[in-house]
């Protein structure tokens, strides 16, 4: 009888499994099945897809244009990545101590969030307009030349860097103020007892408790910068001669704009690749030295 009851409770679990495994099936492995085999074929969607082996992918590694977009994207990473762990870090420990206001500080700080991109891209190209926006206003105030913020091929990329990290910096500030919220008190008692300051403080007990937050924030926090489309697409096009092109606007050009859905699914899987080697990697590196 026990024995009964154990295989109709094992019967019961899978039936209420089963509704995830064919949900999972039909939209997640089914798909990522056919756009590997998408890979290796040339389709325009009106079509028969036609096999073509690996050409594909000699055409991606042979394309200048697919090499400057995976640098553009690269250059954003580096842009943002860094800015947006730090300054997330440094505005939690701000507000998690005791300071006045400190709920309109934490509601500031992650306000931007919860923004539209198109909101966000929209403001900030209107601050960067080079003939009436807020920022050559005020470099003009100050005795130089106003910059084309956007359209100059060096000011470009990092003028949507800057707007990215003050529309995303709300997302890290929230993690690393929860992880700080689940430090206990005690450890902070114990160093006042052994006399230790503010940054002996920080450097032995807060950074090294925060390890794994610091492991999420950067995993998440770079492949969101290696996926940026949006803010390219909306406040530059690609442009100023596509110093600002970033790999999935490549992927959409090339698939929604020339329809090589073959092609443009080869970049993708590949961007695919990147991302799960650079995630994989920065996991271990902080694991392993968490281990140490």
């Amino acid at each position: 009888m026990a024995l009964k009851d154990k295989h109709k409770r094992i019967l019961y679990a899978y039936l209420f499994f089963l509704p995830f495994l064919i949900a999972f099936i039909a939209f997640r492995a089914i798909p990522f099945a056919q756009s590997i085999w998408l890979t290796f074929h040339k389709w325009d969607i009106f079509g028969e897809p036609e096999f073509v082996g690996l050409a594909n992918f000699t055409q991606a590694f042979t394309t200048p244009r697919f090499w400057d977009s995976l640098w553009h994207t690269i250059y954003f990473t580096l842009l943002t990545v860094p800015p947006l762990v730090v300054f997330g870090f440094l505005l939690a420990i701000l507000v998690h101590g005791n300071i006045l206001f400190k709920g309109f500080f934490r509601s500031a700080f992650y306000l931007p969030y919860v923004l539209s991109i198109s909101v966000v891209c929209l403001t900030w190209g209107l601050l960067y307009n080079s003939s009436y926006g807020v920022l050559n206003s005020f470099v003009t105030s100050m005795g130089f030349r106003p910059i084309k913020w956007l359209g100059d091929p060096s000011w470009a990329m990092p003028s949507i860097a800057i707007t990215t990290i003050w529309w995303t910096l709300g997302f890290n500030f929230l993690i690393y103020l929860a992880g700080l919220q689940q430090i206990s008190r005690n450890y902070y008692e114990a160093c006042d007892i052994d006399g230790a300051n503010s940054w002996q403080k920080l450097r032995y007990i807060t950074i090294p408790l925060l390890k794994r937050s610091h492991v999420l924030v950067l995993v998440l926090q770079v492949i969101a910068s290696l996926q940026i489309f949006g803010q390219v697409y909306i406040m530059t096009g690609g442009g100023p001669g596509g110093k600002t092109r970033v790999l999935v606007q490549y992927v959409y050009e090339q698939g929604f704009r020339y329809f090589k859905m073959g092609y443009a699914q080869t970049i993708a899987f590949v961007f695919f690749l990147l991302m799960i080697g650079v995630s994989y990697v920065q996991i271990r590196l902080m694991m392993a030295k968490e281990e140490y």
